[in-house]
């Protein structure tokens, strides 16, 4: 337990830094041993590469303990302060999903607002905000400065469940920064004009998801930087980048000439 506590107590200070973190999102333990490689500070491990790595499917449809098994993995693998992706919970209540967390090593999670085991439920704001808060409590009451990144998807659901996404989103970030959240992750950000507004309206890091080539709808990671941008993951986007080139590169392989 006690390098559990010493890395969450780094990601946590990481976090705290001002700097701006780029934590690359992987799915297996190559993957992420070569963002170790490459200097990163720490891995964030994704659901939906996860799955399409082990042939399930993002959603919470894959079984949960397959996926700490994954996570587990990729602790051992590095020394790295490691945060999974757990979607909405799996269903748990917040205490035993941060006790399960800290039994495979992770010292951070991305929590979101959409429970996919309900029928893709939008959880109102003040449920999430107390979702965010029990899990806070748990994680303090085991005595590890646990790294909650609480995410929305009010941007990426649109004017089609909010009347004001942005607004909407701006108003979760808020609730879950209040609850215990030390990073919010409001999903769908384009422009940087959502993304000032956004950083201006919290204290801790705001995640902004890009492509590790083709970087963000707002910039490359020079202008994230000069918005404010605190935290910097890549989603599924890695993993769907690295299939695009293989594919390219091997298809001659498969059909000679």
């Amino acid at each position: 337990m006690s390098a559990v506590v010493d890395r969450a107590t780094n990601f946590a200070e990481l976090h705290a830094s001002g700097d701006l973190l780029v934590l690359p999102t992987v799915w297996d333990t190559w993957s992420a041993g070569v963002a170790a490689a490459a200097g990163f500070p720490g891995p964030t491990v994704g659901s939906h590469p996860v799955a399409d790595a082990i042939g399930s499917a993002d959603g919470e449809q894959m079984d949960l303990g397959d996926y700490l098994t994954v996570v587990a993995r990729i602790v051992e693998a590095t020394e790295l302060p490691v945060s999974a992706d757990v979607e909405s919970g799996y269903g748990l209540d917040p205490g035993e999903l941060i006790e399960r967390l800290l039994a495979v090593g992770a010292v951070g999670a991305n929590i979101e607002d959409v429970v996919h085991g309900e029928g893709k439920r939008i959880r109102d704001r003040q449920e999430h905000a107390d979702y965010i808060a029990g899990a806070r409590r748990a994680a303090d009451e085991a005595g590890v400065a646990f790294v909650i990144n609480g995410r929305t998807d009010a941007l990426k659901l649109g004017t089609d469940v909010f009347a004001d996404p942005l607004a909407e989103a701006e108003e979760r970030i808020r609730l879950m920064e209040q609850a215990g959240a030390r990073a919010v992750y409001p999903v769908g950000l384009a422009s940087a004009d959502q993304v000032s507004r956004l950083v201006q309206a919290v204290s801790v890091p705001v995640n902004a998801t890009a492509h590790p080539v083709d970087g963000h709808g707002a910039g490359d990671l020079s202008a994230l930087r000069e918005l404010g941008v605190r935290r910097v993951t890549f989603g599924p986007l890695w993993q769907k980048w690295l299939a695009e080139v293989s594919s390219a590169q091997l298809a001659h392989w498969a059909t000679p000439a």
